[in-house]
Formats: structure tokens, C-alpha cells, sequence
């Protein structure tokens, strides 16, 4: 769901804008701009393309079932 929101820009920072990106880009424009630094979904989306990665799943599984030995000779 998109929201309407006025904002209120320098002329020449319009201008450029404007020039740049076009009046008809200029909401995504600026959306694709402040997205990373306000909606935390970048964290989520490496962890998904991490859990993807079935090479480094599979090391990451040996490594971590290689330190149960370890962990098994500590005295305690």
C-alpha cells in the first residue's frame, strides 16, 4: 500500500531530480533511495541468499558438527 507524502526540496535539487530521473520516476526514485535505510528487510534478505547457498550450507554444517567433538573433551 503506497502512502502520499509532500516534501519540500531546494530548486535546484528539484531541478536535477527532474533532469535525472524524470517527473514520472521521481517517487521510486527516491523510495529506492531511502528504503535500505529505513525498512530493515537487507539483513533478512542475506540470511535467505546465505541459506541458498547449499556449497556453504554444507561446509558451514561440517564446521559446526567438527566443534561437538570439542566441545565433548571439555571437562566439566
Amino acid at each position: 500500500m503506497h502512502k502520499r507524502m509532500t516534501i519540500t526540496l531546494d530548486e535546484p535539487v528539484y531541478e536535477g531530480l527532474y533532469r535525472m530521473v524524470g517527473q514520472r520516476r521521481m517517487s521510486q526514485f527516491i523510495e529506492d533511495l531511502l528504503r535500505p535505510h529505513v525498512v530493515d528487510t537487507s539483513l533478512d534478505d542475506e540470511y535467505r541468499a546465505m541459506a541458498a547457498d547449499a556449497v556453504r550450507e554444507a561446509e558451514a554444517l561440517e564446521w559446526s558438527n567438527a566443534l561437538i567433538g570439542d566441545v565433548a573433551d571439555d571437562a566439566r
